[in-house]
């Protein structure tokens, strides 16, 4: 899908609620990174495939754990970006959870890309493409894409919902507390 906003749907319905054990920041990143390929091949018009050698399983294997090992050394100073959007839970995690939160948004990216596109060669150096032949439509991956993206919201959304009112709750309770 040369247009991440697809892929930002899968991204949000699993790495939201695995947040606890896989690093959702990371995740997320890890699941549109890869279209930096079909972007610089389309803005800069190069005589190149959309989805070439970023988009094979070995690409995202390495680019998955650079992204991992990255958004760790990028933990301390965005951490309280992430607590305040609710994108990090109180777990602290350790870099494996980084590393394969990393490799899982793209080899997800690559999976999902793979049943679409006739050009790409995701077990290079193999140059078939045996998954784009497993009978999915276009439409039908988007649909999916767009379903786990309309998860992943509402799941954000009550997730956003809950916090303010437990705050709300806490605040109260404690006023109470001092009262008396």
């Amino acid at each position: 899908m040369p247009f991440t906003p697809f892929h930002l749907g899968p991204a949000l319905a699993i790495g939201l609620p695995l947040r606890k054990h896989l690093h959702a920041p990371t995740f997320i990143v890890g699941n549109v990174v890869l279209d930096i390929e079909p972007f610089m091949v389309i803005v800069l018009g190069l005589n190149y495939p959309l989805h070439g050698y970023l988009h094979t399983f070995l690409s995202a294997l390495i680019v998955g754990l650079l992204v991992g090992f990255v958004m760790y050394k990028l933990e301390k100073p965005m951490q309280p970006l992430y607590k305040v959007t609710l994108l990090e839970t109180d777990c602290r995690l350790r870099l494996k959870s980084f590393l394969l939160a990393g490799v899982f948004g793209t080899t997800l990216h690559v999976l999902f890309d793979a049943v679409l596109y006739s050009e790409m060669a995701p077990f290079f150096p193999w140059t078939i493409n045996p998954l784009i032949g497993i009978g999915l439509s276009t439409v039908q991956v988007y649909s999916f894409c767009i379903g786990l993206g309309i998860i992943g919201i509402v799941y954000y959304v009550v997730t956003v919902v809950y916090s303010l009112f437990k705050k709300n709750h806490k605040k109260r309770n404690s006023q109470l507390r001092f009262k008396f």
